[in-house]
């Protein structure tokens, strides 16, 4: 139990919020949580269904004077994106998230946070168990693997939700009422190498750290440094110059998180020379990277490991050309409106050893059309070093519907609640509403939350304020819902 983050208001939300962020919940790994959140609907004498893949549906009956309103449908993932520093001994499979309160924010220690989207789980476990807030008929799902493939968005069967307005609350700026999003697939090169006899030397372990990282939807087009690209350039200017050889290559963590750290095991007979390269690099780079990642670092210390062999340097020069012209960041903004990323992709993952190599990437974009136009390059690049490229968890973007009612009504709310203009907007970045909103044409989507910054990173923090703003706006909205036609 965290009691500085239980004293903070509303109680009801950081009680619940401390709750779950105790209970392990790893994309794909959500057996515990789900149980959790069905333990609890049923607790409350709820009427509470879990499918087969874990998603879990609540019902709450309409509070008195509400029953003839519209049923709203409050959604939420139970998935969080787990990330730490590469210092952090911290286990996401054992322990519940180190939370600490800094200020007006809430931030964890040396690992992602949680509050996307468990902010929004723990608003709806909120309202749920209260017996004073007014509402209409309420249903309440909880999805699955959200942040790796929206898995369980794409499982749910058919019929199951009855109503017509659905309250997505996994935005992340509390002045932003988000009306459409992209779509996005994964992309995946995978091979294998041939090995030569390492030459005399001494093994290395070049690293790259201190990026910024984050999510690489919405933070793409913020231009931050990508820990594989880095790796890789330096890397190229190391073989292009001298007799280096290469063990393996380790960087990355997770598809939707830009990365932050990269490591390399490299075999060098002219450290001297090597140590002139890599400085030059790191002074570039820390030039062109200085007003997003000021604390760039790229470090070379000798390892005890031994190397036998190494891979084939043609392969290397091949591989690392490919990789140099995989497509990584904006791709396309959007023409029409400023600001917006249209397409864009994320080089998330390389890996090589041991004779065989991976690069994972994700693909994003509102045009599905062009999406598959740049899993063509990717393909077209990776498939020079002789990558075997294929594509998986494809979902379609949230085309907007501007003038759904429910808009209007929210946007009325926010004005004479906050004396300010909101922003409706798309946003670049994957939410579940297209996936779920598919089968039921009629259905009025939109998507708020508070101001949660640095979402799938270490960096990751909520703003304490800005979570008050949000309930009070949630409660708002909830009483002000249409009556049924």
């Amino acid at each position: 139990m965290n009691k500085a983050v239980r004293k903070l208001k509303p109680e009801g939300i950081w009680k619940h919020f401390d709750e779950i962020n105790a209970v392990p919940r790893a994309s794909k790994k959500e057996e515990r949580i789900s149980d959790y959140i069905k333990a609890f609907g049923e607790s409350l004498g709820l009427e509470t269904q879990q499918d087969k893949n874990l998603n879990v549906l609540i019902r709450k009956p309409a509070t008195k004077g509400m029953s003839g309103r519209e049923t709203v449908i409050l959604q939420s993932h139970l998935d969080m994106v787990h990330q730490k520093n590469s210092s952090s001994k911290f286990d996401f499979d054992s322990e519940g998230i180190d939370m600490y309160v800094d200020g007006d924010w809430v931030k964890a220690r040396e690992t992602t946070l949680g509050a996307d989207n468990g902010i929004g789980v723990a608003s709806i476990m909120t309202i749920l168990a209260s017996k004073d807030i007014a509402h209409p008929a309420l249903e309440a799902l909880f999805t699955i693997d959200e942040e790796t493939g929206m898995t369980g968005a794409k499982t749910l069967k058919k019929g199951w939700l009855k109503g017509n307005i659905m309250l997505n609350l996994d935005t992340e700026d509390d002045d932003e009422l988000t009306i459409g999003c992209a779509g996005g697939i994964d992309v995946t090169a995978q091979g294998g190498y041939e090995f030569v006899p390492a030459f005399e030397g001494k093994v290395y372990e070049l690293k790259v750290s201190g990026l910024t990282g984050g999510h690489s939807g919405v933070d793409i087009h913020l231009g931050r440094a990508n820990a594989n690209k880095v790796m890789n350039r330096v890397l190229f200017e190391l073989v292009s110059n001298t007799e280096t050889g290469i063990l393996s290559i380790d960087g990355g963590s997770l598809r939707n998180a830009i990365p932050r750290e990269s490591v390399a095991l490299i075999l060098l007979n002219d450290e001297a020379t090597a140590k002139k390269i890599i400085a030059a690099e790191k002074k570039k780079l820390k030039s062109e990277f200085r007003l997003t990642d000021a604390a760039l670092d790229i470090t070379l210390k000798g390892s005890d490991q031994s190397a036998d062999h190494i891979a084939h340097r043609e392969f290397i020069k091949a591989f690392l050309r490919a990789v140099y012209a995989c497509p990584n960041g904006i791709y396309r903004m959007t023409p029409g409106i400023a600001g917006l990323v249209q397409t864009s992709n994320n080089v998330s993952r390389v890996i090589l050893k041991d004779g065989s190599f991976e690069v994972q990437n994700l693909t994003r974009s509102s045009v599905d059309s062009e999406k598959f136009d740049l899993v063509n390059a990717i393909s077209g690049a990776l498939e020079l070093c002789g990558g075997h490229v294929s594509t998986s968890g494809d979902y379609p973007g949230w085309e907007p519907k501007p003038d759904a009612a429910i808009i209007k009504i929210m946007e009325d709310i926010y004005r004479k609640m906050f004396k300010s203009e909101p922003r409706v907007d798309a946003i670049h970045a994957g939410l579940e509403c297209g996936i779920i909103g598919a089968p039921y044409p009629a259905m009025q989507m939109i998507s708020f939350g508070p101001n949660i910054y640095g979402a799938h990173s270490p960096d990751e923090r909520v703003q304490i304020s800005s979570v008050q703003k949000f309930w009070t706006y949630l409660l708002e909205v909830l009483k002000n819902i249409p009556k049924k036609k």
